[in-house]
């Protein structure tokens, strides 16, 4: 039986305080990422980066569309972990390297992937043409790993960070770039308390806005199940003041919630459905993406490569079959 919690009604004074959190989490205040995870070493490294829920970087348009939902002004236009009308047209992202940003080694770890993107789903990336006025600039700053959420006409360059120590991580990267595909996270979806319990006690004093649940009309799941286990889900010491859970599971689940070993079955479902892949919605098609998820899993979990290996700058380094046959 499901249990959801009746809507309540804010005061002025909460959603001003709401919008002053959201605003100041897009101020870049300079704190390194292992600072921070010094300070939470228990949480996920993208949930120390310093944004809104820890990685997300957000516009002006995006302010005003989550205040709204938490004053519970929202239209009926939805979002679904994902954001329907910001996909990338044609479902291709276009990207681009900061100058001088990552060594070879590294490029080809965000360039795999990018790989395993393409290989679970119909999204591909390229690279920008000079004439191109919006894509993904990829950076290295160290101060976490943070990107904006889905496509915008309006915005230019959009944000992807991956501090080069702590974010160059095989899951971490793939977390980033749905981000960028237009993905949220797990536990903002609004039917989050029928399966989880948020343990306000324990959250850092001003970080209560990093746990905001997204009104029904703002979020959907795809018709897919709520995932403890996603890729963006939040771990259970998310914004912990005290070393104790913020977040605990209602219900059993196999696993770790949150974990960032590797990317379920489930997480790819939901890229497939939200940029209409082909078979997205097909029993038989799914069941085979999760032998495939489980097949490839050893590839997908494997140690980083450590040598300053050359990459074609034009080309997505796919994932190589031959590596587990």
């Amino acid at each position: 039986m499901y249990v959801i919690s009746p809507p309540v009604s804010k005061t002025r004074e909460q959603i001003q305080s709401f919008r002053e959190a959201l605003e100041n989490s897009r101020i870049d205040d300079g704190v390194r990422l292992d600072s921070r995870i010094l300070a939470n070493p228990k949480a996920n490294v993208w949930e120390n980066s310093g944004k809104y829920q820890g990685d997300i970087v957000l516009d002006d348009d995006q302010v005003e569309t989550l205040v709204a939902d938490y004053a519970g002004a929202t239209s009926s236009n939805r979002a679904a972990l994902v954001t329907p009308n910001t996909r990338w047209p044609g479902n291709v992202m276009i990207y681009e390297f900061g100058a001088n940003e990552f060594n070879n080694a590294e490029r080809d770890l965000i360039l795999r992937g990018m790989g395993w993107v393409e290989h679970f789903s119909c999204v591909r990336f390229r690279r920008r043409q000079p004439h191109e006025r919006n894509f993904v600039l990829i950076t290295g700053r160290q101060t976490g790993c943070y990107a904006h959420v889905g496509f915008s006409s309006n915005r230019g360059a959009h944000t992807l960070n991956l501090a080069r120590r702590g974010c160059l991580n095989n899951i971490i990267i793939i977390h980033e770039l749905l981000h960028n595909l237009g993905f949220y996270h797990m536990q903002s979806a609004y039917e989050r308390y029928n399966y989880v319990r948020i343990n306000w006690n324990n959250i850092v004093q001003g970080m209560a806005h990093n746990f905001y649940r997204y009104n029904r009309n703002m979020v959907n799941l795809l018709s897919l199940p709520y995932e403890y286990q996603s890729c963006m889900h939040y771990s259970t010491h998310a914004f912990s003041s005290n070393g104790q859970p913020t977040i605990t599971a209602t219900r059993s689940f196999p696993g770790t919630m949150g974990h960032m070993v590797y990317v379920t079955h489930w997480d790819w479902v939901r890229l497939r459905r939200h940029y209409n892949c082909p078979g997205a919605w097909d029993e038989r098609q799914i069941q085979e993406l999760k032998e495939e998820v489980d097949r490839t899993l050893p590839l997908m979990i494997a140690a980083p490569p450590t040598t300053d290996d050359v990459q074609d700058d034009n080309e997505v380094n796919t994932v190589n079959e031959n590596d587990i046959q």
